[in-house]
């Protein structure tokens, strides 16, 4: 069952705010004048088919590409400034919940936390490791799972403890991307869930990229519908599925929700 999603958002705080950017691989424009602010403890969903600059987007959030116009500000930092030691300063406040997981095969689910621990925070004791791994285990449900390898986990427990992986260092702003691709309907349910607890109890601001109408209604505190590499329409799931705009309801067509 989903649970009451919780709201602390601070509308005096933009943690990302993105003004006017564009994005072109030679003549395929992908982004084409963007313009969105993310507050601090806010859920913002994106929406859009495949192929609609999602994931492009986020990847010039993150430094990984280059906007061709515009700007990018998260945490007060211009992403395209910053030299390397600072996006990588910059990184470590991001967490990225990949669509498949992104969990080392060859490791146990204890030795995929610890990894990002040891490399990140040096001076980490042992029994301070130990801690933030039993931490993360627990806020995503799967203290029991520490010895066990990822091809032993189902598939909504791989994604749980992808999103443990990733809050371990504790960083401010989530990224997540398809959160609930190829997860049956109980699995996303819980991943949904999981993502408000994470927003309610590490304070996280988060964009999360789907075409899953469920998942944007039970995540997102606003919803941001990509096409054509503009958003055509922001705000609740209600106010942008309310509409005669025949592009929006197919988007909402196709995917249902009863």
């Amino acid at each position: 069952m989903l649970k009451i999603k919780p709201t602390n958002i601070n509308y005096n705080e933009a943690v990302i705010s993105i003004r006017d950017l564009y994005k072109s691989f030679g003549h395929n424009h992908v982004l084409r004048g963007i313009n969105l602010d993310v507050y601090k403890g806010e859920n913002v969903v994106v929406l859009g088919r495949s192929g609609t600059g999602k994931s492009v987007l986020i990847k010039i959030i993150v430094g990984l590409l280059k906007p061709g116009k515009g700007s990018v500000n998260v945490l007060g930092m211009e992403v395209d400034k910053l030299n390397g030691a600072e996006l990588r300063e910059l990184r470590l406040k991001i967490g990225f919940s990949f669509q498949h997981s992104a969990l080392y095969d060859s490791m146990t689910v204890r030795e995929n936390l610890e990894f990002p621990l040891v490399r990140h925070r040096k001076s980490l004791t042992r029994s301070e490791v130990n801690n933030a791994i039993d931490e993360v285990l627990d806020a995503v449900g799967l203290l029991q799972t520490k010895k066990q390898m990822p091809s032993e986990l189902s598939g909504g427990q791989r994604k749980r403890i992808g999103i443990a992986r990733t809050l371990i260092l504790q960083p401010q702003i989530m990224l997540y991307d398809e959160p609930t691709a190829g997860l049956d309907p109980i699995s996303s349910i819980e991943i949904n869930n999981l993502i408000n607890e994470v927003q309610e109890q590490y304070h996280t601001s988060s964009i999360i990229i789907t075409h899953d109408l469920t998942c944007a209604k039970a995540t997102g505190d606003r919803v941001a519908m990509l096409l054509d590499g503009k958003f055509i329409r922001q705000g609740t799931f209600d106010e942008v599925f309310g509409t005669d705009d025949e592009r929006i309801r197919i988007f909402f067509d196709y995917n249902f929700i009863k």
